[in-house]
């Protein structure tokens, strides 16, 4: 809390409110699983960081994400949605967590002279969110507006397209756990002096069976004293949310890690990370409500849940290497007539996305496609230079 600014007084209210309203949940039930104060940290309504309206995006935001940057990513990510398109009588995209919407603005702007979709649909719970996509769509491409829809939920209809899920995965609310001697703990919430602190409880069997599972299968299993986080919801998520997907791909990209790498020993603190003001800490107890907090993602997990949903793994590789395979080096040599200034801003938003040390080896993308040509589902572009499935 010493290194982090502190909000300004209205901010600091709306955080002490939410604050005092997990205090009276712990009050009523005792400690709470950190899934539920994570749940209650970003989503609260009214108050949650992704349903107050604070600006979360960006330079004067908490942090920036791939559109933010430029539209060479979503250029880039145009083509591989393109190559889908062209393998259906028509589609329709359906994104999850929009963001400020300029995703979708750069997507359709994109796809507009050659494979667009017959609409465009985002499922997002914040209807603050919603309105800021509202207003970036309606500034950026108005002539697309009577055909972009909001959803409460999953489309309940069959349909046929790409499913789209950018920096989504992480935001899902993750159970945290504590190896002990005699098995794993799961970490609770609970009031303490001033804030929240951390309590352990026994494990419920079923996820204590779910982390022997995983960690039993890993080349060094961890001691006593690393703790991790699982997201238990993981499956039915992906079940809910791709369950009416006839024919089509469900595209993932976020940051994470094959599951060796997520619960390496040296890990030993997991990987859940908040950001505030551009800042990056591990304190999710900080400014409850104004903190971002999220966790990698398993993509070995993400995988595994596919199967169980009937979908198959086409695909998965780092984002540098799906960029380039959707053409990142056409995209640039469009862009020679670009003034100096203009070129310098290009090329900080490609070393952004594609260096290792940036996003381009930190964030994943896989490709779990239902309904589509066996043959014409292994030869997805994005994928086309480097696959790391067998690393899953």
């Amino acid at each position: 809390m010493d290194i982090l600014p502190e909000p300004p007084e209205e901010l600091k209210q709306l955080s002490a409110e939410l604050a005092n309203r997990i205090h009276e949940k712990i009050a009523r039930v005792g400690p709470i699983p950190f899934s539920q104060y994570m749940e209650m940290a970003l989503y609260e309504p009214g108050l949650g960081y992704y349903s107050a309206g604070l600006q979360k995006f960006g330079a004067g935001g908490d942090f920036v994400t791939a559109p933010q940057l430029g539209n060479v990513f979503a250029r880039c990510l145009a083509n591989q949605v393109a190559q889908i398109g062209a393998m259906l009588p028509a589609y329709e995209i359906v994104e999850a967590g929009a963001g400020s919407g300029m995703l979708a603005a750069d997507l359709l702007k994109a796809l507009q002279d050659r494979q667009p979709p017959a609409r465009y649909r985002i499922l997002e719970r914040s209807a603050h969110l919603r309105q800021v996509q509202k207003e970036t769509l309606q500034e950026q491409v108005p002539g697309w507006l009577d055909r972009i829809s909001w959803l409460d939920g999953p489309p309940a209809e069959s349909w046929q397209g790409v499913f789209l899920a950018n920096e989504v995965l992480d935001a899902l609310t993750v159970e945290r756990f504590c190896l002990e001697s005699d098995g794993p703990r799961l970490m609770q919430v609970r009031s303490g002096h001033g804030g929240f602190e951390w309590c352990k409880a026994p494990c419920p069997e079923p996820m204590r069976t779910q982390i022997g599972t995983l960690l039993g299968g890993l080349d060094a299993r961890p001691g006593a004293g690393y703790c991790s986080e699982i997201n238990t919801r993981l499956p039915d998520w992906l079940e809910t949310v791709t369950a009416s997907l006839q024919q089509g791909l469900a595209l993932f990209i976020d940051y994470g890690y094959t599951r060796r790498d997520y619960y390496l020993p040296h890990r030993s603190d997991g990987t859940l990370v908040c950001h505030y003001r551009q800042r990056v800490h591990n304190d999710p107890f900080a400014w409850p409500g104004l903190t971002d907090i999220s966790a990698s993602v398993d993509f070995t997990a993400l995988a595994e849940a596919a199967d169980r949903c009937g979908l198959e793994l086409c695909g998965y590789t780092t984002q540098a290497m799906f960029l380039l395979g959707c053409g990142l080096d056409k995209i640039l040599a469009e862009y020679d007539e670009l003034t100096e200034k203009e070129r310098i801003r290009i090329n900080n938003q490609v070393r952004m996305l594609t260096l290792p040390g940036e996003m381009g080896e930190r964030f994943q993308v896989m490709a779990l496609s239902r309904g589509l040509d066996e043959g014409s589902a292994r030869e997805l572009s994005g994928f086309s230079i480097t696959d790391l499935c067998h690393r899953l």
